[in-house]
């Protein structure tokens, strides 16, 4: 069954969807960017009803000033209150045991850094966010990514001497990647790597190996690996795992890290 709800945070009122389920383990989805909790392409609402009838309930919600809900939207670096309030909602609604909270791009980013306070027990966090670039450029890691695999495909090499690709372009990447820099200590990539260091519980991390965010990720990963957590990469391009075959992947390893 499928109920709409509402719950009290920080003075405003949050509207929530709460899609029942038998088990003791719940999974709470946290929306990305500015989407309501419908998701991109109804993609939160199907994967919820396809969890639920599998036995998992699930509760998504809007938080302050986005979709359904009241007050002001300031952000994912602001939404600890809104992730504690539908914590705590959602174990008074169901009386699940265990709390399992999934969240795309920033949303995984904000459980990273503040999943403690709403007392989560596990993380399932896709392709999260660490871009703090004010240009119209892809991250550094994503450019360096996609020029060498250019360089590796003869007919790129062949466009390129043929003049059939933008130069003005090319040099702009290439300038963007010298002048890159480390992360500094209170970056954004900095406390999200800081955070999962940090934290003793199990997190997944799903990533969508050609998508520009989880690229941007992997390279602040991969500088700084943390064993007590498992990572795992499908083929795709899609950033909200748009396709048929990207989604039955999401859906067999959010059933995984469910324990099902």
């Amino acid at each position: 069954m499928r109920r709409l709800i509402t719950f009290p945070c920080a003075g405003d009122r949050l509207a929530a969807t709460l899609d029942e389920g038998k088990a003791a383990t719940g999974l709470l989805i946290v929306s990305g960017g500015n989407e309501i909790r419908i998701g991109a392409h109804r993609g939160m609402a199907m994967l919820a009803a396809r969890l639920a009838a599998a036995g998992t309930p699930v509760l998504r919600y809007d938080r302050r000033g986005i979709g359904d809900s009241t007050g002001n939207n300031h952000g994912f670096l602001e939404s600890a209150p809104d992730i504690a309030a539908a914590a705590a909602t959602f174990v008074a609604e169901t009386r699940i045991r265990h709390l399992v909270a999934f969240g795309n791009c920033d949303a995984a980013t904000a459980l990273a850094l503040f999943h403690g306070v709403a007392g989560i027990d596990a993380l399932i966090l896709a392709n999260p966010w660490v871009i703090e670039d004010s240009d119209d450029l892809p991250p550094t890691a994503a450019i360096r990514a996609r020029y060498a695999q250019k360089l590796r495909d003869p007919r790129e090499v062949l466009r390129l001497l043929r003049g059939g690709v933008n130069i003005t372009k090319i040099f702009g990447g290439l300038r963007k990647i010298s002048s890159a820099k480390s992360p500094a200590a209170d970056s954004l990539a900095s406390r999200l790597i800081a955070a999962l260091a940090a934290s003793t519980i199990p997190i997944t991390i799903l990533l969508a190996r050609r998508d520009n965010t989880a690229i941007a990720f992997r390279k602040q990963w991969d500088a700084s690996p943390t064993a007590n957590i498992t990572l795992r990469e499908y083929d795709t391009d899609s950033h909200s795992f748009a396709t048929k075959a990207d989604k039955q992947w999401l859906f067999d390893e959010i059933e995984t890290a469910l324990g099902r």
